[in-house]
């Protein structure tokens, strides 16, 4: 062969090789979810892609497009340290996404696959911005974070484009003094279904009521550091919100009951201003004196909820003004903040139960041997619950002292954070091949696991 000829064989054989490789990173940029997985409740009402039209930064974006309610998701496995914060951090643009139902937890937002812990949920059409999930790993060394459209729960349609994902790890507090805010809401003005028909509830806190919370309040903060024998401090705010409360939730075990949703949009420009660790919402759901009781379930306060990872309590005014449950009197109750402690604690029992400790449940004292006091109510109780002195058998149980130091993730905790190397993007035609031949390697191994 002439030295022309093998000039010419050579010539065409980079013109293949530069046409292959540019095929196999077109094909790479447009169907390559990296690590991602992709998974839905529904089947055949939803499609995944990646788009280079739409995209914040260089790489493509992942495009979720829900033609009907639905709940899709991009994941994927990241390794955590236990007992660490976390901090997701994505771009993400959505065009006419609406939610089942009409509710507001529902829609774009990034979350942990398997668990109700999300960041804030993006409905509607509006261009890139920015959300944020901040979680502590609690006890587990493996997590899948979602990119997601609908919810744990929820159902949506439209469609959501995810980009620019960031994880970072920051530093945990050691502080005991947890920071607490009451927000007291004087009225309700709902719509409720009872027995198959449609009332509407309209009631008011008084100014007695108003004057009780914020006096337990006060009794509040000094009790528990005493119960805790100094294991645990608080300090606090309260906010009177004129707004009336206008939905409620509901469920089989407590019936009406205020969450977070109910409440998200008068309280979340306070909870934005400043780091909160724990939430208390106060409110009145019966007046037996005028004969509306139909919200009333046998309960004065509900504990364990959260919000956004944040502890979260209700507070029920007493169903009749001459209830003097949340007045102190040295003849008839010397503990009348007892339902803000006992709310409280049952968010510290959740807390140490996502931590793997083994705690007592808080409504067993009688299990243990304790009883109510006519005056003192459960105090006894919560003082032993507190400090690991329950008797059982020969062990002493209760909280372990540690836990009075898990406070919520804030942004505080990532003032000094570092970046982890997680959804990683090629940046090039080396990485492109890389990641191609990882993919093939684990499919590889995924198949002879089966085989096995």
């Amino acid at each position: 062969m002439s030295n022309l000829g093998k000039i010419i064989k050579n010539i065409f054989g980079i013109v293949i090789i530069v046409a292959a490789i540019a095929i196999t990173v077109t094909v790479y940029q447009r169907y390559n979810y990296n690590d991602f997985t992709k998974s839905v409740r529904e089947r055949d009402k939803t499609i995944f892609s990646r788009d280079s039209e739409i995209k914040y930064a260089e790489a493509d974006s992942y495009k979720i497009e829900n033609q009907d309610y639905n709940d899709a998701m991009f994941s994927e496995k990241v390794t955590v340290t236990p007992n660490t914060p976390y901090k997701i951090t994505c771009k993400v643009k959505v065009e006419n996404v609406e939610n089942q139902d009409n509710v507001r937890t529902g829609g774009a937002h990034i979350c942990i696959d398997g668990t109700t812990e999300r960041s804030v949920t993006i409905s509607g059409t509006s261009d890139w911005q920015e959300i944020t999930l901040l979680f502590n790993s609690k006890n587990r060394t493996e997590v899948g974070i979602g990119f997601r459209l609908g919810g744990y729960q929820e159902m949506s349609k439209g469609t959501a484009w995810f980009s620019d994902f960031k994880m970072e790890v920051g530093t945990a507090s050691n502080d005991t003094n947890w920071n607490m805010v009451c927000f007291i809401f004087p009225n309700i003005d709902v719509d409720v279904n009872i027995n198959g028909r449609t009332e509407h509830v309209s009631l008011q806190m008084t100014e007695n009521d108003i004057r009780d919370v914020q006096t337990n309040l006060g009794r509040f903060q000094t009790s528990i550091e005493e119960i805790s024998h100094g294991k645990m401090t608080v300090e606090y705010e309260t906010y009177i919100i004129d707004e009336p409360i206008d939905t409620l939730s509901y469920d089989e075990n407590n019936g009406y009951y205020v969450s977070d949703i109910d409440v998200y949009d008068q309280i979340n420009p306070y909870i934005e201003q400043k780091e909160y660790d724990h939430i208390y919402v106060a409110f009145r759901m019966a007046d037996k004196q005028k004969g509306n009781d139909v919200l009333v379930n046998d309960w004065i306060g509900l504990g364990g909820m959260d919000y956004f990872g944040i502890g979260f309590s209700n507070i029920r005014m007493p169903d009749d003004e001459n209830n003097y449950a949340y007045q102190y009197h040295y003849l008839f109750n010397t503990f009348p903040e007892e339902v803000f402690i006992h709310e409280f604690l049952h968010t510290l029992e959740r807390n140490a139960g996502e931590l793997g400790y083994e705690v007592p449940a808080l409504h067993n004292y009688a299990r243990y041997g304790y009883a109510e006091d006519r005056l003192e109510g459960l105090r006894e109780w919560y003082e032993d619950y507190m400090n690991q002195n329950i008797s059982y058998g020969e062990e002493k149980i209760g909280l372990p002292a540690e836990i009075y130091s898990y406070r919520p993730v804030h942004e505080s905790n990532f003032t000094y954070s570092t970046q982890i190397d997680a959804f990683h993007e090629p940046e090039n035609i080396i990485e492109v091949i890389r990641s191609l031949f990882g993919r093939v390697g684990r499919l590889f191994s995924y198949n002879k696991e089966q085989v096995a």
